[in-house]
């Protein structure tokens, strides 16, 4: 690494130079790494190749879950979600014991329950985890896709957030074959109700199963809140209250 010294500050790459900033300075260094030739067939980069496949093929998986609940997504979910989903199916690939290293895949691992039980429970926004939210008990039809929370008082059977003046629930249904690529997704009609003390009994339905032939059920749950301003609501738009999370996979 050598100072630029020259009046003219240059940033960028020149033959075998580097040209780049870093805390005010200006600075030049030599190009280095390994050749992308010789990671792609040097034997003694095998692991190298290995890990880079199965980490793109988890990857993959983690954005084809994300696509499958955009929409729930787009009002609660963390900037590290990417990461965290991604990590999530490396571990899920990891229970692939059908297939050699480089070669094992995310929907060998959820055909064994283990796998299943590794996404269960994950929160798309970690700053709002949804058992630190809702604190009332569910039951889930993985039938027909109905859920019910029977006589939900908001101000204590959920951590409002604060500004909040109402809170609304949907419930998400995909069916995603990871092998394949496809998943079909339906989401749930939406509740919403005062964040105040009067009981609700919450329901949930689903107007037809997903009819994808092939693939894993995944169910989420989104709770989000709003404030109200002369009677029309607004989403609080910094999300970091709102909490979507997998409540089941089957």
């Amino acid at each position: 690494m050598a100072r630029q010294k020259s009046y003219l500050k240059i940033e960028g790459t020149l033959d075998e130079l580097t040209f780049y900033k870093s805390d005010g300075n200006y600075l030049v260094k030599t190009k280095g790494g390994i050749s992308g030739d010789r990671i792609a067939n040097d034997p003694a980069f095998q692991r190298t190749r290995e890990n880079g496949s199965e980490f793109g093929m988890s990857a993959t998986a983690g954005k084809q879950l994300r696509t499958a609940f955009r929409n729930l997504m787009m009002t609660a979910s963390d900037k590290l979600v990417t990461s965290r989903l991604t990590k999530v199916m490396t571990d899920v690939k990891n229970l692939d014991a059908a297939n050699a290293r480089g070669e094992r895949h995310v929907h060998e691992g959820f055909d064994l329950p283990e796998g299943k039980a590794v996404l269960k429970g994950f929160n798309f926004n970690i700053k709002s985890v949804l058992s630190g939210i809702l604190f009332k008990p569910y039951a889930l039809n993985t039938t027909t896709g109905a859920l019910d929370i029977v006589d939900l008082v908001p101000i204590m059977d959920v951590a409002v957030a604060p500004g909040s003046t109402h809170m609304s629930i949907t419930s998400g249904w995909a069916k995603v074959d990871f092998g394949t690529g496809e998943f079909e997704t339906s989401l749930s009609n939406t509740v919403n109700l005062p964040a105040n003390g009067t009981a609700a009994t919450v329901n949930l339905t689903h107007a037809a199963a997903p009819t994808l032939a092939t693939g894993i059920h995944v169910f989420v749950l989104l709770i989000e809140f709003f404030q109200e301003v002369n009677g029309i609501q607004y989403s609080l738009k910094n999300g970091g209250y709102n909490s979507l999370a997998v409540i089941e996979v089957v």
